[in-house]
C-alpha cells in the first residue's frame, strides 16, 4: 500500500538529482526531493512520468519483476503488463486502482494490484504516477488453479477487492501502520433495507446501483485506501489514518445522493461501523469483526449513522457474555439457593410471611448476593428461567414446611420481563397443578412497580389472571415510579410494598417521610393493604407504626436465612419482647 506520505508529495524538483539518466540519454525530468523514501519502502514503489516510463523503482519492485534496482529505468511500464491498457484510465480521476498481470523477466505471469496516484504540474498537467504494486500471487492459496486467481480474490460484479483478499490487505496495513507507529481505520458498510430495494426493482436493477455505489465510493479515498465489496450489500473501507467524523458524513452523504437506474431514481443510506488502531489493538480479522459489530450497532441506534468501536465497551460485553454463560450453569448445575426474610405483623406480632430471596453459592467466590449477578442477566432469557427456578423451589419449600407442619405464606419477585410473558399465566397453573398440597393462596408475587409502568394494560390482566388463580399480588418498591399515585387505583394489587429507599432515612429526611405518609394515605383511600421494606431498628418501627403501616420487614426484624434456620427462628421470635412493645402507646398518646 502507499504510505500516506506519497499521496501528497511535492512536486517541488531536487537541487542536485544523482539518479539514473532516463535511457535515450535524454535528460531527467526533475523529480519530487523525497524520492529517497521509495528505495526506504518495503512495498514495491514505482514513478513514471505521464506516458508511465519508469523513472524510478525501488529494490522491492526489482525483486517482484526480477531484476536489479532500477534496471528499467526509461523503459515503458506497459511492457511489463500483459494488459497494458489497463492504465489507461480517466484523465480526470487522480487515484485509481487496477487489478493486472506483469511479465516477469522469467515469463512467469504475475497476478498484482497497481494503486495509482496521479501528480500534476502547477497547470493542472499530469506529470507523473506514483504506483505501489501488491503482489497478488503471495496471497492466493497455492492448491488453488491459477486460472481461479482473480475470481477468488476480486469481486466479480464490482472489481473490487473482496472478502479473502481485504483481508490479507487489512493485515499488511496493519503491519504498515506497527512499523511506522501510523494509524488505520477499519470501516464495515452495509446498505439500509437494501434486500427492500433489490425485490422492489429486481436484481439487475440492484446490481447497477451497488455498482453505481461501488465506484462513487472509490472516488472519496485515497492512493494508500481500498474499497473492498465482501458480500451482499456489505463494503469495507481501510484506511491508512483515523476515520473522522468529517470524513464518515461525508461518505454517507455520497451514499444518499441518489443514483439513475434506467428512468428511476433511487435513493438508499447505509449504517457504517468503524475501528481504528492502535486503541483497537488487534490482529487483522478481529479488526474487520470489530468493525462489522460497531455497523450492527448503528443499525440498532435506526440506521443510516455510523458507530465507532468500543474495545474497553467490548471488553465489559465480553466479561458480562461469560458470567451470563457461567450464571446459566449456575441454574442447571444446582449452586443457586432460596433464603427467606420473614414478613411481621407489628401490632400483633404474628409473622405473617417470608419473602424468597435468591443467593449464589459460587464454587470459588462463596455466597453472592443478587446484586452481583442480577444485572448481568437483566433483560435477557435468563431472568425468565431464573423466575421459574425460584417458583418451582418455593413451591417444594412450602410442601417440605406444611409437613413440618409450618403454614408460611412465601412471596416471590417476578421480573417485568417473566411477567409480561404471553404465557405466564398458564405456566404458573402448571406449577401449581404440579405441587397439588400447597394452597395457592400460600404462593405470592411480589411484581416491580416499573414492570407495571411498562405495560399498564398487560400486567392489570396478568396479575387478575393470577388472582384468579388463587395467588396474591403485591407491587414491589412502591414509591419509585413517576405514575404510582395515578396508578393504584387501577392495579388490582393485593398488597403495596413501601420502598426501602424511603424508609432507610424517613427518620432524618422530611421529604422521605413526607413521601411515606402520602403512599399511606392513598393506600387507605383505596383500601390496599401496604408493607415497608427496610425496617432496620425499632425507631423506623416506632414511626412507621405512627403513620399508620403496622406489616414490615427489614433487618431489624430478620436477615434473610436458609430455609433450615426459620423453623429456629419462628421459635424466638416471640421472645422479643421489645418489639411487643410496639403494641403500647408511645408516650401517652394513641395510635392511630
Amino acid at each position: 500500500m502507499i504510505p500516506p506520505a506519497f499521496g501528497s508529495m511535492s512536486l517541488t524538483p531536487a537541487a542536485n538529482w544523482d539518479g539514473p539518466q532516463v535511457a535515450g540519454g535524454r535528460p531527467p525530468v526533475p523529480l519530487p526531493s523525497c524520492c529517497h523514501f521509495l528505495e526506504q519502502a518495503n512495498e514495491a514503489l514505482l514513478l513514471t512520468d505521464a506516458e508511465h516510463r519508469i523513472l524510478v523503482m525501488n529494490r522491492a519492485f526489482g525483486d517482484f519483476i526480477g531484476c536489479a534496482a532500477n534496471a528499467l529505468v526509461g523503459q515503458p511500464l506497459s511492457d511489463y503488463l500483459l494488459s497494458p491498457t489497463a492504465l489507461l484510465h480517466d484523465e480526470f480521476d487522480d487515484r485509481f486502482r487496477v487489478q493486472v498481470e506483469c511479465r516477469h523477466v522469467s515469463g512467469e505471469r504475475r497476478p498484482a494490484l497497481l494503486s495509482v496516484s496521479r501528480l500534476r504540474d502547477a497547470t493542472g498537467g499530469v506529470e507523473r504516477h506514483v504506483i505501489v504494486v501488491t503482489d497478488l500471487a503471495a496471497l492466493m492459496d497455492s492448491s488453488r488453479p491459477q486460472s481461479q486467481g482473480r475470481e477468488v480474490y476480486f469481486d466479480a460484479l464490482t472489481g473490487l477487492p473482496n472478502l479473502q483478499l481485504v483481508t490479507q490487505l487489512i493485515q499488511d496495513a496493519l503491519q504498515h501502520a506497527e512499523r511506522t507507529d501510523g494509524e488505520l481505520a477499519v470501516c464495515s458498510l452495509d446498505l439500509d433495507h437494501f434486500k427492500a430495494i433489490n425485490d422492489r426493482l429486481g436484481e439487475s436493477a440492484g446490481n447497477l446501483l451497488l455498482s453505481g455505489l461501488a465506484q462513487r465510493l472509490s472516488h472519496l479515498l485515497g492512493g494508500d485506501e481500498v474499497l473492498a465489496r465482501i458480500g451482499g450489500d456489505e463494503f469495507v473501507v481501510v484506511m491508512h489514518r483515523r476515520a473522522e467524523h468529517a470524513f464518515l458524513e461525508q461518505l454517507q452523504s455520497a451514499i444518499r445522493q441518489p443514483i439513475l437506474i434506467g428512468d428511476q431514481s433511487v435513493r438508499v443510506s447505509a449504517s457504517l461501523g468503524v475501528t481504528h488502531y492502535p486503541y483497537d489493538a488487534v490482529d487483522g480479522e478481529v479488526l474487520l469483526r470489530h468493525a462489522t459489530q460497531a455497523m450492527y450497532r448503528a443499525k440498532q441506534r435506526g440506521r443510516d449513522t455510523y458507530h465507532c468501536f468500543d474495545p474497553d465497551l467490548d471488553q465489559a460485553l465480553q466479561v458480562r457474555q461469560e458470567r451470563r454463560r457461567r450464571f446459566a450453569q449456575a441454574i442447571d448445575g444446582d449452586e443457586l439457593r432460596l433464603y427467606y426474610q420473614p414478613q411481621v405483623d407489628m401490632a400483633s406480632g404474628e409473622v405473617v410471611g417470608v419473602e424468597a430471596l435468591v443467593r449464589w453459592q459460587h464454587p470459588q467466590e462463596g455466597l453472592l448476593a443478587p446484586g452481583l449477578f442480577l444485572p448481568d442477566i437483566a433483560g435477557t432469557s435468563l431472568e425468565i428461567d431464573l423466575g421459574e427456578w425460584v417458583l418451582s423451589q418455593a413451591l417444594c419449600q412450602l410442601q417440605s414446611w406444611r409437613e413440618a407442619g409450618i403454614t408460611l405464606p412465601v412471596s416471590v419477585n417476578i421480573s417485568p420481563a417473566h411477567l409480561l410473558q404471553d404465557d405466564f399465566p398458564e405456566r404458573l397453573a402448571v406449577l401449581l397443578e404440579a405441587n397439588p398440597q400447597v394452597p395457592a393462596r400460600l404462593l405470592k408475587l411480589e411484581v416491580l412497580e416499573t414492570a407495571a409502568m411498562h405495560d399498564i394494560n398487560t400486567a392489570m390482566a396478568v396479575i387478575r389472571q393470577c388472582q384468579t388463580l388463587g395467588v396474591d399480588v403485591a407491587i414491589d418498591d412502591f414509591g419509585t415510579g413517576f405514575s404510582s399515585l395515578t396508578y393504584l387505583r387501577q392495579l388490582p394489587v393485593d398488597l403495596i410494598k413501601i420502598d426501602k429507599s424511603f424508609v432507610r432515612d424517613m427518620l432524618s429526611d422530611p421529604g422521605d417521610m413526607a413521601i411515606i405518609e402520602s403512599i399511606i394515605y392513598m393506600a387507605n383511600r383505596f383500601d390496599r393493604a401496604m408493607l415497608a421494606e427496610g425496617v432496620e431498628s425499632l425507631e423506623h418501627a416506632r414511626a412507621l407504626f405512627r403513620v399508620g403501616c403496622t406489616l414490615a420487614q427489614g433487618f431489624g426484624i430478620a436477615r434473610p436465612m436458609p430455609a433450615g434456620r426459620v423453623p429456629e427462628w419462628l421459635e424466638e421470635w416471640p421472645r422479643r419482647e421489645e418489639w411487643t412493645d410496639l403494641q403500647r402507646p408511645i408516650d401517652g398518646s394513641h395510635l392511630v
